[in-house]
């Protein structure tokens, strides 16, 4: 597609490509704003999720390769990921915009390798609702957050009614268990740190110094990505 652009062969590119274009370029704040401008577009105001990762994020991602991480907008879309975080929860890279959104997957049933009880399915469930309720009072001209409750809504009788009782927001569970095809199950601890400026959260996955699940990430990081 991008060769299509230079060529001039494709014509008017949607905000969502010309983001993932500012991300794939690493341009900073004003450049992306440049970017939408002579593309003909309005770049994202207040009332819409900021999804741009900037240089030096981009740089903190590069250079975190030991430990999975991954980085999640308001919505729950995965916006990026490195390599050692594709092994382990399989590689969205991909996948529809709407495969790689945290809700999405859940409420519509999508493969997952994490382990979750009915009970924690169902908290996890209430969290994700009361976090898009609370992303959509923050971002009311989100057209994809808007469009993505309005489909879960109408796909999920669950999502349906949470959306209804309006749930309070849950604080997560700090630990994660995965079922890894080559590794087995590796149990990890996990932490959302917020971005400044920004309206994404960067989800570090980590094990304590010396333990079996500390060793398990160091052979998912030998053997490398997997298909998911």
């Amino acid at each position: 597609y991008l060769a299509r652009l230079e060529q001039g062969r494709a014509h008017s590119p949607s905000p969502s490509v010309l983001g993932s274009l500012a991300r794939a370029l690493r341009l900073t704040d004003g450049e992306r704003a440049h970017l939408f401008r002579l593309a003909g577009h309005v770049e994202p105001g207040p009332g819409t999720i900021n999804r741009h990762i900037t240089p030096s994020l981009q740089r903190l991602l590069d250079r975190l390769t030991d430990v999975p991480v991954m980085v999640v907008d308001a919505a729950g879309e995965v916006i990026a990921a490195n390599p050692l975080a594709n092994s382990l929860m399989g590689d969205l890279s991909g996948a529809s915009r709407r495969e790689r959104t945290i809700p999405w997957r859940h409420f519509s049933g999508l493969p997952s390798r994490l382990e979750r009880t009915s009970e924690e399915r169902a908290e996890a469930g209430e969290a994700m609702a009361a976090d898009l309720r609370d992303a959509l009072g923050r971002f009311p001209d989100d057209e994809y957050l808007n469009e993505l409750i309005a489909d879960l809504r109408d796909l999920s009788p669950r999502f349906a009614a949470l959306w209804q009782k309006r749930p309070l927001a849950r604080t997560p569970s700090r630990q994660k268990t995965f079922n890894h095809p080559e590794i087995g199950t590796i149990t990890l601890d996990c932490d959302a740190l917020a971005v400044q400026g920004t309206d994404l959260s960067v989800i570090v996955y980590t094990a304590p110094a010396g333990s079996p699940d500390a060793e398990a990430l160091a052979l998912l990081g030998a053997i490398g990505l997997q298909s998911f």
